[in-house]
């Protein structure tokens, strides 16, 4: 399988795509919930990955009562987060290597992400990034959040080029949603989530990192031996 054509723009997720942040935050919540002597069942660990955490709040209260001090732990929360942060944020492997193949290619690139541009700004700078997107799109600039298509709808805008000749990138649930709601090629690179049979039908790809979207951008046209997400699925 290979990509419809050849992408005009590429639209980046940023948390647990460009940054290996998803599984700190996932490490703040383990850490915050254990200071206040709570346990996280999966089902709330594993949907809040990919969500702006002050959107959770329904999905802690729904699971440990309307009375839960979201605010508090929410603060706490994010307390956790930068102190890990401080030291561990990485990049994710194939960033550097794609972003140089687009600059080759001179593609143009935007970050669509739930994350506050502070947050955005600061992750870009410790990793020299700044300057290697065109636009970011952050929270504040779209009127509703992943799943909506709204951020990648208005990073297309920003770019200047027509959705469905963009390829949005992603590696959560929610975030393969918003993308293919926008009308553009999606790949997912799976971080803390695998593809269910159900996203996949909403990818164009599934690739095990960002090596292979390189792979894939170069190889639009061409005959390709791997394909899909079954052959991720088998490795």
């Amino acid at each position: 399988m290979t990509l419809p054509y050849r992408p005009s723009a590429v639209v980046f997720d940023m948390d647990g795509l460009l940054f290996d942040t998803e599984a700190l935050w996932q490490e703040a919540l383990l850490s915050t919930a254990a200071e206040c002597g709570l346990e996280i069942p999966s089902e709330v660990y594993d949907k809040s990955i990919g969500v702006r955490r002050s959107q959770c709040r329904g999905l802690f209260t729904s699971h440990f009562g309307e009375d839960f001090p979201f605010d508090d732990f929410h603060t706490d929360w994010r307390r956790h987060f930068w102190l890990i942060a401080e030291t561990k944020v990485a990049l994710r492997p194939g960033v550097p290597e794609l972003l140089d193949l687009l600059d080759r290619l001179t593609l143009p690139r935007a970050i669509a992400t739930s994350s506050s541009r502070a947050t955005v700004e600061r992750h870009l700078a410790v990793h020299g990034l700044t300057e290697r997107f065109h636009t970011i799109v952050c929270r504040g600039d779209y009127e509703q959040g992943k799943p909506a298509p709204d951020p990648f709808l208005k990073a297309a805008e920003r770019l200047g080029v027509e959705p469905r000749l963009c390829l949005a990138l992603e590696d959560s649930h929610i975030g393969v949603r918003s993308a293919s709601a926008s009308g553009m090629m999606t790949v997912m690179v799976p971080d803390l989530l695998e593809p269910t049979e159900d996203i996949c039908t909403l990818c164009d790809f599934v690739a095990r990192d960002l090596h292979e979207v390189c792979d894939l951008v170069v190889g639009c046209g061409q005959e390709r031996s791997r394909a899909g997400w079954r052959e991720w699925r088998r490795a």
